[in-house]
């Protein structure tokens, strides 16, 4: 493994980690957890490691807030969906605003549009629907977002974000 993966590897972990211990502050929705750390997490990890990373900590700490009690199995759709479609977005676009928007739609629309299968068939929560998850899912999101568009911005305009980025790539 070279060193620009590790250190890749290492912050992946790192905001796997963040993303846990940020869900011992959720708020319960509609027979969701809304964890806004999550999708903060989502948009650091997706402008600075990339899709397939950002994809790797969301499922990461989906497995350990599941094992520990703190999410539920509908943390996979949503904060997977939001973290892969904030980093193609940006992958694609190379703007923030493209980050949070790929976060937004991902989590919010597509994530709760694909939570209902989860909730229905492994779940067994027979009174869900198709759109019964997009609307807390998107609460959140929302929430997550705007966490990470202040400290983006701030990153941005201090010049620390690019520097993050050019030691992550060298």
């Amino acid at each position: 493994m070279n060193r620009s993966n590790t250190k890749k590897l290492v912050i992946t972990a790192i905001f796997a980690a963040v993303a846990v211990v940020g869900s011992t502050f959720s708020v319960p929705v509609f027979g969701s957890k809304c964890a806004p750390v999550q999708h903060l997490v989502n948009i650091l990890a997706a402008v600075l490691l990339g899709p397939s990373w950002a994809v790797g900590a969301a499922f990461v700490a989906s497995i350990i807030r599941n094992l520990l009690g703190l999410g539920t199995l509908l943390a996979f759709p949503g904060s997977m969906c939001g973290a892969l479609l904030a980093g193609i977005l940006y992958k694609s676009v190379k703007k923030l605003p493209a980050a949070y928007f790929g976060e937004v739609f991902g989590t919010g629309i597509i994530g709760g549009i694909l939570s209902y299968p989860v909730a229905y068939l492994i779940m067994g929560n027979k009174s869900a629907a198709l759109f019964t998850f997009v609307v807390p899912f998107l609460i959140s999101t929302c929430g997550g977002t705007i966490l990470a568009i202040v400290i983006t911005l701030a990153l941005h305009k201090s010049g620390v974000l690019e520097n993050m980025k050019a030691s992550l790539a060298a």
